[in-house]
């Protein structure tokens, strides 16, 4: 049976969670590390949460999140995860834990259901082939996972495929190529450097052209703060960025993303601001970066090129709600 979230389900919802989404490769749970994602998040709603009791015992988990302030938070709700015991009740889990979310949503005024990267709720996972290096967020579902399997199923369509891509940094070497660019790049009066408030003007002009409210936020704040972001320039206007350039204590290359004025184009400045990034973090002891992209992003030959690899993918995913 399916009851609402309360706090004493804890310690059964952290033991499901190390026996079975550990198997997608998801990062192990403790107290702390629940409280963060889930209970503790300000987006957290327990009647967006519920569990599945078979006996008094836990055997799946739910959790979706709405937020009128979130990217789509307007119409969507975003499914974080549906975590089930893999046994033959399973895809009856699946079905119920599905349209008792679907029906909370609608409950709330939303139109659509999203397992998108802009969810809140991030969800830390162990980069395949590695000793435990981790990427702190999930760019949907992973693909070929049970949870991919049930959306499906229940009529979720495939938006696009994210490509989770990862780089050891111990050799990184800005290749002749990318320098030759910045050469061509300067007859024109472009400079790739750190952002110094002393030689570049204020960035914001340059992330509302771009338009991500998530980089408007960050990209801007660690300009203020002083935190190294990659600035592609000219004349003293940042015209390009990469960055925010900052190590977490895994030892992860941690960014926001890459973007160039749209005027600005055709320079080679988002070739350059990447390779430069990838120097930056090695810079500051980064051991190792991993972003994600869609499949059919033209950046992701950029990626390849500076030696990242593809090692998991992800579908976004969504369902619109019939009401």
């Amino acid at each position: 049976m399916i009851r609402t979230w309360e706090d004493r389900y804890t310690d059964d919802v952290i033991a499901l969670w190390n026996t079975y989404a550990t198997r997608d490769g998801y990062q192990e749970m403790n107290a702390e590390r629940f409280e963060a994602s889930f209970t503790k998040n300000r987006y957290f709603d327990p009647g967006t949460a519920w569990v599945w009791l078979e006996e008094g015992v836990v055997t799946a988990f739910a959790c979706g999140c709405t937020g009128d302030d979130l990217p789509l938070g307007d119409v969507a709700g975003y499914l974080t995860c549906i975590v089930t015991a893999d046994d033959e009740g399973a895809p009856d889990r699946y079905a119920r834990l599905l349209a008792a979310m679907e029906a909370r949503f609608r409950s709330l005024g939303k139109r659509q259901v999203e397992a998108l990267f802009f969810n809140p709720m991030q969800l830390p996972w162990y980069v395949p082939g590695t000793d435990r290096h981790e990427h702190n967020n999930a760019p949907g579902v992973p693909v070929g996972s049970a949870l991919h399997d049930a959306l499906l199923r229940h009529g979720y369509a495939e938006r696009a495929i994210q490509c989770a891509m990862y780089l050891r940094l111990g050799s990184f070497a800005v290749p002749e190529a990318i320098v030759a660019k910045e050469r061509k790049a300067a007859e024109s009066g472009y400079e790739i450097g750190l952002f110094d408030r002393r030689q570049h003007r204020d960035p914001q002009a340059l992330l509302a052209a771009l338009g991500n409210p998530l980089w408007q936020q960050e990209i801007a704040a660690a300009a203020a703060s002083g935190t190294p972001v990659v600035i592609a320039s000219l004349h003293g206007e940042p015209v390009g960025f990469a960055g925010p350039v900052v190590r977490e204590p895994s030892g992860r290359g941690r960014f926001a993303g890459i973007g160039v004025h749209p005027e600005h184009e055709g320079h080679g400045l988002g070739s350059s601001l990447f390779f430069r990034l990838c120097e930056a973090f090695q810079a500051i002891g980064a051991d190792y970066m991993s972003l994600y992209t869609g499949s059919n992003n033209p950046a992701l030959r950029i990626y390849e090129r500076a030696g990242f690899r593809t090692v998991k993918t992800f579908a976004t995913m969504r369902k619109e709600l019939v009401r």
